[in-house]
């Protein structure tokens, strides 16, 4: 796994590279300390799995930054790291591609189980957050939280919606998010939406962990 970090603070950027190399010994880490090393890697090397990278850097403005980093690497989950704290620029950033907003007051923990949850096709967004958004598409999430939690995965699998199930389906069958969303009919952002619902409702940390709970569950066949 190869994963490009970023952040203007030598600390952070420091702080960061020591979290991930004792989470995830096996990826190889490159570093930028602002968005005009990050332009200059990305034009030489397109094959990285997960970028992490603060907000507001020198060499560019956030959005066209944003933009431009995911109009070269569309495949390529953005998570961003920021001391910003509104749900506005959350918003805009998920827009233009991002998959996941973690704040920097986050502890280790939070920023490795926010990784898995967008390197398994998620999208990673503050609880603070989903309290007060408005887009209607975060709504499943917002009404998750709310979910009584329960260790009976038959009960869990109740909690699915149809949409969900259909979600959950293709994915057993192993496509990616983008043939999801075009087989259903739906943006890829929504389809990042649905995972996060699943991931979170059936208690796993990624997709196959959520395909082998709902075909012990009985919802899912093994020839589905």
């Amino acid at each position: 796994m190869k994963i490009l970090i970023a952040d203007d603070h030598e600390l952070f950027l420091k702080g960061l590279e020591f979290i991930l190399t004792d989470s995830l010994p096996d990826a190889k880490l490159i570093k930028a300390k602002n968005y005009t090393e990050i332009f200059k890697i990305i034009e030489q090397d397109q094959s990285f799995d997960l970028i992490l990278t603060d907000l507001a850097m020198p060499g560019s403005q956030w959005l066209e930054a944003l933009q431009k980093i995911h109009h070269q690497l569309p495949e390529t989950p953005i998570i961003i790291l920021s001391a910003v704290f509104d749900k506005e620029i959350v918003q805009k950033s998920i827009e233009l591609g991002a998959a996941g907003y973690i704040p920097k007051t986050s502890s280790n923990a939070v920023i490795i189980s926010a990784i898995n949850l967008v390197l398994s096709g998620g999208v990673y967004i503050p609880k603070e957050l989903l309290q007060d958004t408005l887009q209607n598409d975060f709504n499943m999430l917002k009404e998750i939280e709310k979910l009584p939690e329960t260790d009976d995965i038959s009960e869990k699998v109740k909690i699915l919606t149809p949409r969900q199930i259909d979600v959950l389906r293709l994915i057993a069958k192993g496509k990616s998010n983008k043939q999801i969303a075009f087989d259903l009919g739906l943006s890829e952002g929504t389809v990042k939406l649905h995972i996060t619902a699943i991931l979170k409702i059936l208690n796993v940390y990624n997709r196959t962990g959520a395909v082998a709970a709902a075909t012990h569950s009985g919802l899912l066949k093994e020839n589905d």
